[in-house]
């Protein structure tokens, strides 16, 4: 089954008088389970497309199917009930809720977008926590945390509602070198147990060395994926 399908995509921008080609022409097919990245210069069309893909973006043109769902018809209202339903994000400046604690960042989405009963919410949440090693720090505020802390929590927050993918934009740009790879590979460890998409955006090579296809944007157009060998094992 595939995760991503697009054919045909297009996204414009208006700048006053000036028309901005974001995206042209944009096709490409991202199976369940894969771990893949976008890559490509600053401006390229990373993000616009990521947002896309996450629904926080319609395409000028084409199609985008997404987790069996054609997006580009959504409304307002019903991306963002698709969004909690399917979806995970990670960023590279953590986005955690500062007066909440660990615990209470990664419920969040539980509490926005589905109605969990508070004793499967707690068993859930701690579960994660133990899950990506942050359980000790569980009661402690995102102020109170290294970068790879924050990111950890970050992870567990992704994906708290069982998404069928998660988009991370340079989830290890704010991370050194010894960090990134463990979050690098808690992504890995967690994409195998629970068969989540993992669609990246970076200019981090230690995420295009890990990833199994990469996706190469320049100037808004895609050059064909390249496979990397089969790292899912």
């Amino acid at each position: 089954m595939e995760s991503v399908t697009a054919s045909g995509l297009y996204k414009d921008y208006q700048m006053g008088k000036l028309t901005v080609n974001a995206l042209k022409n944009l096709s490409f097919s991202i199976g369940s389970g894969a771990f893949v990245s976008f890559v490509g210069p600053s401006g390229s069309g990373k993000t616009t497309l990521l947002n896309l893909i996450g629904c926080l973006d319609k395409p000028t043109q084409g199609k985008l199917n997404v987790a069996g769902v054609d997006v580009t018809g959504l409304n307002r209202k019903q991306s963002a009930l698709f969004r909690g339903e399917n979806l995970g994000f990670i960023f590279q400046d953590f986005n955690l809720i500062p007066v909440l604690t660990v615990f209470e960042n990664v419920e969040y989405p539980l509490l926005m977008v589905r109605k969990t009963p508070a004793g499967d919410r707690k068993k859930r949440v701690l579960q994660l926590l133990e899950e990506v090693g942050m359980m000790d720090q569980k009661d402690k505020f995102p102020d109170q945390l290294s970068g790879g802390q924050k990111q950890r929590v970050a992870v567990a927050r992704s994906l708290i509602t069982h998404p069928k993918i998660v988009l991370a934009d340079e989830p290890t740009a704010n991370l050194d070198h010894k960090t990134a790879y463990l979050i690098i590979n808690l992504l890995k460890r967690m994409r195998d147990e629970m068969n989540t998409t993992f669609i990246f955006s970076t200019h981090d090579p230690k995420i295009v060395g890990e990833v199994e296809t990469l996706y190469t944007l320049e100037d808004g157009e895609l050059n064909n994926g390249q496979e990397r060998g089969d790292k899912h094992a």
